[in-house]
């Protein structure tokens, strides 16, 4: 949903897309289920991931191919949201702590806990990679469908993942 800051496992959904609707759904009738039918049930809720594979319409995809085309520029908004961005062999780790586990953790954010602006990460990408490419600010106007800054709250990952070592 529309939901800006810090967001902990706590707070109530809002779901305002087919997407986020589905998901949600699939969420409830896991939790439905699990009244008649006793499994464990962590349900991880995946924050914004980067990394290799990444489908080819993310931020880093997009990046990569304006360099690999020989683009001088990379067209993007002005990049002033702030997101949650986690390397995707992180987020594996994550996960792989938690599923073997084999414990029902519910809902559990897989995420930084740090928020950082779609600009300062784009400047870090191409400086680590030592792209000769400019970020183009304000090419793009920002988003109406998802709030300006969002990022998730790791406390309840950090503290399960200290009680799992």
């Amino acid at each position: 949903g529309m939901l800006s800051g810090a967001l902990d496992e706590s707070m109530e959904v809002q779901p305002d897309n087919p997407y986020g609707i589905a998901k949600d759904t699939l969420r409830k009738k896991l939790e439905d289920l699990k009244l008649t039918v006793p499994f464990n049930l962590t349900w991880a809720r995946l924050f914004y991931i980067h990394g290799d594979g990444q489908r080819g319409s993310s931020l880093l995809s997009q990046l990569k191919q304006s360099v690999e085309r020989g683009d001088s520029v990379f067209n993007m908004s002005g990049g002033e949201q702030l997101r949650d961005y986690l390397p995707v062999d992180q987020v594996a780790k994550y996960l792989v702590s938690l599923a073997i586990a084999g414990e029902d953790f519910g809902v559990i954010n897989v995420c930084s806990g740090e928020p950082v602006s779609i600009r300062e990460l784009v400047e870090e990408w191409i400086l680590v990679n030592e792209w000769s490419i400019s970020p183009n600010y304000g090419y793009y106007p920002y988003s109406e469908y998802e709030p300006h800054q969002f990022w998730g709250s790791k406390e309840k990952l950090e503290s399960l993942l200290g009680s799992l070592r």
